[in-house]
């Protein structure tokens, strides 16, 4: 656990110093109050995302220090990583990087992923049987559409304060687990930084937000979320290919309702923002209910009681993943009831049916 340590501190420092810079020199600052996907009342810096990887970086190089293949392992993922980070980073602070442009890179990083550190999907597992996919040709298009669209994933679900923070240190220290069952040193180590560095940034983030975590640190996030998840497999047989399926559902079939919804329902560009993500309804007919209020204290309240909705419906998943992480037909037979519940749920609440336990007893004043 030494490494999460070392990351969560250094974290903890960075964002604090980020904070006080950004705010003071006024550097990459959401001052756009008034967007569709916006639900904070001050301008507030975006780049957390900065402090995040700077930490990863230093924990890696100390666990070069103390175990150089381990460490050196890591920083080849930074390298790629950085790629995916930087296109991030350039849109927090110019806000002038299309979404396709961010994808793009993102994409770039995986296939040097491919390449430099063997993060490749070459086999998918079946109940009685397993596909193996031998040609580069299939491999690496399947490897880089997985991995950018993981990605991409946590960037779509970080909407409110703490929410796609959490999400992904669950999945990073069930990443842990089962690499510590199986012996997986390297991932066992990548994944317990990563988890301690958004653990730091958490502090300043959840619940007044005084940082976000920025389109920079979303797609790090989802980046080494997903070539952890696919180096943990891969490397490891006896670890499902459905349990990194089951582990990243969430963001995963988030991303893919809504590229349905707009397209064919709405009749939009998938990549076009609106505010019925999921997480936005909750925000609008469930916590809004519960709250009230109309000032900016309201809307803070309301922002950080909407996250804990989430991280419940994500540890669903992120649970039995853990529990189950060898057991082929049992994790299949979970993704599709994750799928089921979180259709059910979203219609429920689109239509204003919201299950009554959603709701708190008595009104927040």
């Amino acid at each position: 656990m030494s490494s999460f340590l070392i990351s969560f501190i250094a974290s903890a420092l960075l964002t604090l110093f980020v904070i006080r810079h950004a705010i003071r020199h006024r550097a990459a600052l959401d001052n756009d109050l008034d967007g569709v996907q916006k639900v904070h009342a001050r301008a507030v810096p975006r780049i957390g995302g900065l402090s995040i990887f700077i930490a990863v970086i230093l924990s890696a190089a100390i666990a070069m220090w103390r175990t150089p293949p381990i460490g050196q392992g890591v920083l080849l993922l930074l390298l790629c990583s950085a790629v995916a980070f930087f296109g991030g980073m350039v849109e927090d602070f110019t806000k002038r990087v299309s979404p396709a442009r961010r994808l793009l890179l993102t994409m770039v990083a995986a296939a040097m992923g491919y390449f430099l550190i063997d993060a490749r999907i070459e086999r998918i597992d079946w109940v009685f049987s397993q596909w193996t996919i031998s040609w580069v040709w299939i491999a690496l298009p399947l490897t880089v559409l997985a991995v950018a669209g993981i990605a991409n994933a946590i960037n779509i679900i970080d909407g409110f304060n703490g929410l796609a923070t959490v999400v992904s240190i669950s999945m990073l220290m069930s990443l842990a687990y089962v690499a510590l069952q199986v012996n997986d040193t390297f991932v066992l180590v990548a994944a317990l930084i990563v988890a301690g560095a958004a653990a730091g940034f958490l502090v300043w983030n959840y619940p007044v937000g005084l940082i976000f975590l920025g389109d920079g640190g979303a797609y790090f996030l989802g980046f080494m979320l997903a070539e952890l998840s696919v180096l943990l497999v891969m490397r490891n047989p006896q670890v499902s290919t459905w349990y990194a399926v089951l582990l990243l559902i969430y963001p995963a079939f988030e991303t893919l309702f809504s590229a349905y919804r707009r397209l064919f329902l709405r009749g939009q560009s998938p990549g076009t923002p609106d505010g019925i993500h999921l997480h936005s309804l909750i925000f609008r007919r469930v916590v809004l209910w519960a709250v009230g209020g109309r000032d900016a204290r309201a809307l803070n309240l309301r922002n950080a009681l909407t996250s804990p909705y989430l991280w419940l419906l994500s540890l669903m998943a992120v649970v039995p993943a853990t529990v189950f992480w060898r057991h082929t037909w049992v994790l299949m037979i979970l993704s599709l009831l994750f799928i089921i519940s979180y259709v059910w749920l979203y219609a429920r609440i689109v239509r204003f049916r919201s299950p009554r336990w959603m709701f708190f007893g008595k009104r927040i004043k």
